[in-house]
């Protein structure tokens, strides 16, 4: 895939070459469970194996293009949560980023390396947890109607985009297709059972708030976030992803302001497209010509007098 890009310091355009995302991956020999949105999931018998692709997708609408690396990225900050908050809430990894892969994997170590997780085999509950800090996307939307989020009464006269008194636990239907629908408290309790309810609430309101912290002092702002959560052995245990830009809002610190729309994520971007455009295949192609460049080739391409 090339790019062009317009180099000022030598007054021309050059192209690069950037790999090619990866968007599906077969494992020869090993069963394959699963084929999510963005995740490929395997079966290794005692334990799972996630594997990242380069896809993009929002609600229910898989792009068909991935962003280079994208799923290394992925994993390695779901690696880097996963391991700064194992000591508020146990996690299902069971091995680091760096260690070897098992021997049944070895041939596809190319591959995997740095997009996989190997993980143990919990059973998810059935509800989307989700943390706001900042008043954005949905919950925005249900303030303006209602001034509540997911049922939740919050003091009057707040903006799009400021920052809650308290971060709020939200949680949320899953969706095998489409978007995930907010739900209450309550409604979330009907579905997993009070005392999971709870301890599903708690651990992401303190994951949210340590994360949050976190990545305050380093200029980023987390406005919300999304945690799975499984049973292992009758254990609460934090699965899937943690805090990587699919499952959050991450704003720079310096360019946040109360009171207008900031949007970073794929699925808020895509709101405003038109479901007629999302399925037209994005093509890279060359840009125009800033204005100043275009001056400077007229100037030049005059014919001199004498």
């Amino acid at each position: 895939m090339t790019f062009w890009i317009l180099s000022r310091r030598f007054g021309r355009l050059r192209p690069i070459m950037l790999c090619e995302p990866l968007l599906q991956i077969d494992l020869p020999g090993v069963a394959k469970v699963k084929s999510g949105k963005v995740r490929e999931i395997f079966d290794l018998g005692d334990a799972l194996l996630l594997v990242a692709t380069d896809r993009i997708s929002a609600f229910d609408c898989i792009m068909p293009n991935g962003i280079p690396r994208k799923g290394e990225v992925l994993t390695q900050l779901s690696h880097f949560w996963f391991e700064r908050s194992a000591g508020l809430i146990p996690n299902h990894l069971l091995a680091g980023p760096e260690a070897p892969l098992p021997a049944v994997l070895q041939p596809h170590a190319a591959a995997l390396a740095r997009r996989s997780m190997l993980v143990k085999k919990a059973k998810p509950l059935a509800i989307e947890c989700v943390v706001r800090g900042y008043l954005a996307g949905s919950g925005w939307k249900e303030y303006r109607a209602r001034q509540t989020v997911c049922g939740i009464a919050l003091p009057a006269g707040l903006t799009e985009s400021a920052e809650l008194p308290e971060p709020i636990f939200t949680p949320a239907t899953k969706a095998e297709s489409g978007h995930d629908e907010n739900i209450s408290f309550d409604e979330a309790a009907g579905i997993v059972g009070p005392e999971l309810a709870a301890q599903a609430r708690a651990a992401s309101l303190a994951l949210y708030t340590n994360a949050r912290d976190y990545a305050r002092e380093r200029g980023i702002i987390i406005a919300d976030t999304k945690f799975e959560f499984g049973l292992f052995d009758g254990q609460l245990i934090l699965i899937d992803e943690v805090l990587t830009p699919d499952s959050s809002r991450f704003w720079p610190a310096d360019q946040y302001v109360a009171g207008r729309s900031s949007r970073v994520s794929t699925s808020s971007s895509c709101a405003t497209i038109s479901r007629r455009s999302i399925g037209t295949r994005l093509r890279p192609r060359r840009p125009s010509l800033p204005r100043w460049w275009r001056r400077r080739r007229r100037s030049t391409s005059r014919p001199t007098s004498g």
